[in-house]
């Protein structure tokens, strides 16, 4: 199944997706949690109408056969790349390719709207794994590091006072 533009209507379901992927106890179902580090909300309506209201900001949905969200991501362009974030898929189904399968996907869509060349993303430090993962999808550390949204409940509960972002990039290859 290919990657669409999410609707409005679909606010919700990609609230409960990213949850899942995410926080709480469902996301132990995966191994994309960020349980041990965050408590509280990753993402709400509010934020996810606003990305769909953004001409510059894409959320891209994967469906199931019935229609149902699977996978879900967010790319925002920027003058000189594209940053990819917000990469979820349902935690039954991860550790099947999805969430490899919806980068492609969204690196290619960066690529034919936006003629991005080069997609960048944050990951919170401390997901080693999650960094790992990337790196073996082409993703190389920039040594830029930015600092954790403590103090904002809009993006979570942090359980640690050690969390920041690194900053990674690809070069996307140039269509032709």
């Amino acid at each position: 199944m290919a990657l669409e533009p999410a609707r409005a209507t679909d606010a919700e379901a990609v609230v409960a997706l990213v949850e899942s992927a995410f926080r709480g106890e469902p996301s132990r179902l995966g191994w994309t949690t960020e349980a041990d580090l965050l408590g509280g909300r990753r993402t709400g309506a509010d934020e996810i109408v606003d990305i769909l209201d953004d001409p510059d900001q894409a959320l891209l949905v994967r469906r199931d056969k019935l229609g149902a969200l699977e996978a879900s991501v967010v790319l925002r362009r920027e003058a000189e790349h594209c940053w990819l974030g917000m990469l979820a898929v349902k935690p039954a189904l991860q550790d099947r390719g999805i969430g490899r399968q919806v980068m492609t996907e969204a690196e290619g869509w960066a690529q034919r709207q936006w003629s991005s060349r080069r997609m960048r993303m944050s990951v919170i430090a401390q997901r080693g794994e999650l960094i790992s993962w990337y790196e073996r999808r082409g993703y190389r550390l920039t040594g830029e590091r930015k600092a954790f949204f403590y103090g904002d409940s809009r993006f979570g509960e942090p359980r640690r006072s050690d969390l920041f972002f690194v900053v990674m990039e690809k070069a996307l290859p140039a269509s032709g």
